[in-house]
């Protein structure tokens, strides 16, 4: 007969945060992103599976925090795009640019755009996330029937734009301002979402 377990946080010890945490950096690492799972998570950290969700939510939002994500642009892009159509490329181009002017959220924003581009490890996580947390929800606000190419071509286009300018430091990038560049960059991404 099965135990009726009653209300409050799922049993797993003091320290069983750490441990869960410890056992996604292991899972994420060994199977990337898309073939770490929640139980699997839970089982190397010996805790009930309820109790990952209870310490972390949902796996994005584990990822996110032993990977130290400085944006959320899973949440964040498909709020944008709920907003008026015909500005949307702007918001998301500012979104990003704004939110990289933080020191912060750049210096950890630059270590992960690098990791990922070299890290034979970390792209496959990056690749991952991108692909099953960003862009289908992107793609779920366009109504096209290419919109998962759509999604990927914005996904492009901003990677491009960061890479180039807190990455590489092409000079006339890293010096235009914000405003500059989303002047400049804000048609495209615009044309990639709804032309």
């Amino acid at each position: 007969m099965a135990t009726r377990r009653g209300r409050g946080r799922p049993p797993g010890g003091s320290d069983a945060r750490a441990r869960i945490a410890a056992a996604a950096v292991h899972e994420f690492g060994e199977h990337g992103y898309e073939g770490a799972t929640v139980r699997a998570i839970a089982a190397r950290a010996e805790v009930d599976a309820a109790l990952v969700h209870h310490y972390f939510g949902a796996k994005a939002d584990l990822f996110a925090e032993i990977t130290d994500l400085p944006l959320r642009p899973d949440l964040e892009v498909p709020r944008i795009l709920r907003g008026p159509r015909d500005a949307a490329g702007e918001r998301i181009v500012r979104f990003v640019l704004e939110s990289f002017e933080h020191p912060g959220v750049r210096k950890r924003g630059v270590i992960l755009l690098r990791t990922a581009i070299g890290g034979k490890l970390t792209a496959p996580l990056v690749t991952g996330f991108l692909s099953r947390e960003l862009l289908p929800r992107i793609a779920a606000e366009l109504d096209a029937p290419d919109a998962e190419l759509r999604a990927s071509l914005v996904a492009s286009q901003i990677a491009g734009l960061l890479i180039a300018r807190h990455v590489v430091r092409l000079p006339a990038m890293a010096d235009a301002t914000v405003d500059e560049l989303v002047a400049r960059i804000a048609p495209t991404v615009q044309r990639y979402l709804f032309g």
